[in-house]
């Protein structure tokens, strides 16, 4: 035997027999010395099943085993009814020589049940464990630079990516930035010092076992290295609270944000429309053909430019408006009602006004020209504005569109429809209006609109049609995935694609319970048994599709009074207030924190810090 393989060994010995006192402690039993000796007579090895399994688990029971064991026929009963129980349990073993001491076994038969005991849901050769606890050390120190974890071997002999998973999830235990990154030794010591301290994690190796090894012992550095899995799987949980109130803090921020633009926007809109009426009503004309023209180019120009203008305003003012109550419905909270003089209502009075001051002015632009030919007038004045008319009550039922997200999908397909419906009848306008320019007939008195107006104002109506329809979907989003972003979808996508390896888009139920060991998921055998035969019931197997929608229903988070109070609970520590420090220790964004001490109402006792009402302000901004 080489030394290679001697050193490795030993490493194991010592390793699997510190984890293996590790479930005896916690099963109330005094640690074993000898993986050989202690093992060869079965009564360690019942002892290091769960206490309730020594009378009955499922179909299979140890039953009663010899405590003493003095002949071999005993001993090698005990090692039976222990080795057949693990069986039981879905593990398969070869034939293991333990009465006798046989080390080389003995050490396959403990790494054996390590991985199926404390690495979750592998495949028969443990790939997909290795794998999945490879991806997410990989993904958990991605941002430190001097760490490459690329193996279970050297990419741990010099402390550093020991560290970095500490720091990952503990910053407040170690600094990694002043780590001497030369240092191995200290690296790795104080490493196996944290974490044994502070985080639970028994030292299961030497630093010699990593730092003097010219290729560390892999099956004990995945054991050690499983141990921080299980240790931080639940951390990220602790995440929620804080990014919940965080979430409602952007909404609220995004919602303040959107009145404040609206606001501001009909305000200006309105002002405008004030001004242009105000200009018409003090031009006066000086009786010549060549100033009428200079008012009847002035005001064309102004109805191909600034009325476009005005037209994509209203409309977006009318789409701004009804986002944020669509927002605020979506997660039940108070309407918006603006301020006096800049609802909707006032707009369409304003509009309706300069329409009619619009009116006003080319009849009086049109009295100064008389050459055009009434009949031709009134054929095309009724085609445009009975197109129109019919088009501004297409405009006007898409912006009083309202009611559950689903409705309001199946009234814009109707109105899109409606549309479609009319822009055939835009052939006819055309022509009506080839035969005014024949007939040099170059303004009317019944209508302020051109073929082209109605192009542009169809066009618009398309593209209203089209944002609202993706405002919806994205509220259906919204809606349904509440508590994921992007990156989380992106990330459940890419760990789908790596553990299918045979492209076929589905996994089997190894596979998917290697994939959510990456993303720091973890179930009980039992469960992950229920959760894969549900999926395939409902899927007929684990799909892409049925593997994300179950990703979402375990990650959803829906903004809820009762959920957000509950989340400011947990930052306050019960208190009935949060302070600035209280958010901060949360690790929420500044942006959000100066926003919830804008917004929330505080009092100060007398040479201490504001406390924030929490539960005051949730109720008043909850409908």
């Amino acid at each position: 035997m080489d030394t290679l393989e001697t050193r490795s060994r030993d490493v194991q010995q010592r390793t699997f027999c510190k984890w293996l006192n590790t479930k005896l402690e916690a099963n109330g039993y005094p640690p074993m010395t000898s993986l050989v000796k202690d093992l060869s007579d079965g009564v360690r090895l019942i002892q290091l099943m769960p206490r309730r399994a020594l009378t009955q688990i499922g179909d299979v029971s140890l039953g009663r085993y010899n405590r003493n064991p003095r002949m071999r026929v005993q001993k090698a009963e005990n090692v039976n009814k222990a080795l057949e129980f693990i069986t039981s349990r879905g593990v398969k073993l070869t034939n293991i020589d333990i009465i006798d001491g046989n080390l080389k076994l003995i050490l396959g038969m403990i790494w054996t049940l390590i991985l199926r005991f404390t690495i979750a849901d592998i495949s028969e050769e443990g790939l997909s464990a290795k794998e999945g606890l490879l991806l997410w050390c990989q993904r958990k120190t991605e941002p430190y630079k001097e760490v490459d974890v690329q193996d279970f071997s050297l990419s741990w002999s010099d402390g550093l990516a020991l560290c970095a998973l500490i720091h990952r999830h503990r910053p407040d235990l170690l600094d990694y930035d002043k780590l001497d990154k030369s240092d191995r030794y200290a690296n790795t010591r104080l490493a196996f010092q944290v974490a044994a301290e502070h985080l639970g994690i028994p030292q299961l190796l030497e630093v010699e076992d990593l730092c003097d090894s010219s290729h560390p012992d892999e099956r004990s550095v995945m054991t050690y290295i499983a141990s921080f899995f299980h240790a931080f799987s639940t951390i990220d949980q602790a995440e929620t609270v804080s990014r919940r109130v965080e979430k409602f803090a952007e909404l609220m921020q995004s919602v303040w944000v959107s009145r404040n633009d609206y606001e501001r926007r009909a305000s200006e809109f309105l002002h405008a429309l004030e001004d242009i009426q105000n200009q018409w009503s003090a031009s006066q004309f000086d009786g010549t053909y060549v100033d009428a023209k200079e008012h009847s180019s002035s005001f064309a120009v102004y109805k191909q430019t600034v009325k476009r203008g005005w037209v994509i305003e209203k409309q977006d003012l009318a789409t701004l408006f009804g986002n944020v109550q669509t927002k605020l419905r979506t997660y039940r909270l108070k309407e918006y009602i603006p301020p006096p003089n800049l609802s909707l209502s006032d707009i369409d009075k304003a509009w309706s006004t300069l329409l009619a001051s619009e009116a006003g002015r080319s009849r009086a632009i049109n009295a100064q020209i008389r050459q055009i030919k009434e009949t031709l007038r009134k054929q095309f004045a009724d085609l445009a504005n009975n197109f129109e008319s019919r088009l501004h009550d297409i405009s006007v039922d898409l912006a009083q569109i309202e009611g559950p997200l689903e409705a309001q999908q199946q009234d814009v397909q109707k109105i899109q429809e409606r549309l479609g419906e009319l822009s055939q009848t835009l052939d006819v306008v055309a022509k009506a209006e080839e035969e005014c320019n024949a007939a040099n007939v170059e303004e009317n008195d019944y209508t302020v609109l051109t073929h082209q107006d109605l192009v542009f104002e169809v066009e618009l109506v398309v593209q209203s049609i089209a944002k609202k329809m993706a405002f919806i979907d994205n509220q259906i989003v919204s809606r349904n995935m509440t508590n994921l972003t992007p990156a989380q979808l992106e990330q459940f996508e890419s760990t789908f694609r790596y553990f299918d390896r045979d492209e076929s888009n589905t996994l089997s139920q190894p596979e998917m319970g290697a994939a959510l060991a990456s993303l720091s998921i973890v179930y009980s055998e039992e469960d992950m048994d229920y959760i894969y035969d549900r999926l395939v019931e409902e899927y007929g197997a684990v799909t892409y599709e049925a593997f994300i929608n179950f990703l979402v229903d375990i990650t959803e988070d829906q903004t809820s009074l009762e959920q957000l109070r509950e989340s400011f609970r947990g930052i306050a520590s019960d208190k009935p207030f949060v302070t600035e420090l209280d958010l901060r220790l949360a690790q929420l964004p500044p942006g959000a924190i100066d926003y919830l001490r804008e917004v929330m109402p505080n009092t100060t006792t007398e040479g201490g810090e504001p406390e924030y009402d929490y539960d005051r302000w949730l109720y008043d901004v909850f409908a």
